[in-house]
């Protein structure tokens, strides 16, 4: 069994912040691979809801733009140099997730990501996720990604940790792991 863990997090006073941790319920390690991947891509899936959104990938693009080639999902090269995977459906996500499970990458959701956000894309090319500190305000969220370490942090001005519970919970129901919510 899997134990997704969320809770609010003090990232100081003008960030509101909500961390994801899944680990092995015995063990308590972080969880990677194959189940790992699904809840992932479930879990930001179901965060956007009907909002536009994107991976943001800033190292490695090759390897990225190659496999999202390979398997069909949607991406574009950014402005900056960097790469926004903007595939919507959760199996192809999950693929990603677990090819690329080592890299550490950013998601968001909202309607800039549909028009383009040069000035974040810039920002993280230069600066790599530190830019969400400044773009979040005008997104749904902004979340580090960092699969490897079963870790996801979002930050985010309308998501609170019970509200980032209380859309996964049911969401994780189907899934072929049993998946335990701790808030």
């Amino acid at each position: 069994m899997l134990r997704l863990t969320v809770e609010a997090l003090d990232l100081g006073p003008d960030v509101r912040a909500v961390g994801l941790e899944l680990t092995d319920d015995e063990t308590e390690e972080p969880v990677a691979g194959p189940d790992a991947a699904r809840v992932w891509a479930l879990a930001l899936t179901r965060l956007a809801g009907e909002q536009p959104s994107a991976l943001d990938f800033f190292a490695h693009l090759d390897r990225i733009r190659q496999f999202c080639r390979e398997n069909d999902i949607r991406f574009r090269d950014t402005a900056a140099g960097g790469l926004a995977v903007t595939e919507s459906d959760t199996e192809e996500l999950a693929r990603l997730f677990e090819r690329f499970e080592s890299e550490t990458f950013g998601a968001r959701a909202g309607a800039p990501v549909e028009a383009g956000d040069d000035e974040l894309e810039r920002a993280i090319r230069q600066r790599g996720l530190d830019a969400y500190h400044q773009a979040y305000p005008r997104y749904l969220f902004c979340a580090i990604c960092e699969p490897e370490t079963g870790s996801l942090t979002i930050v985010s001005d309308e998501l609170w940790a019970s509200e980032v519970a209380r859309r996964l919970r049911a969401a994780l129901k189907p899934l072929p792991v049993s998946v335990e919510m701790l808030m």
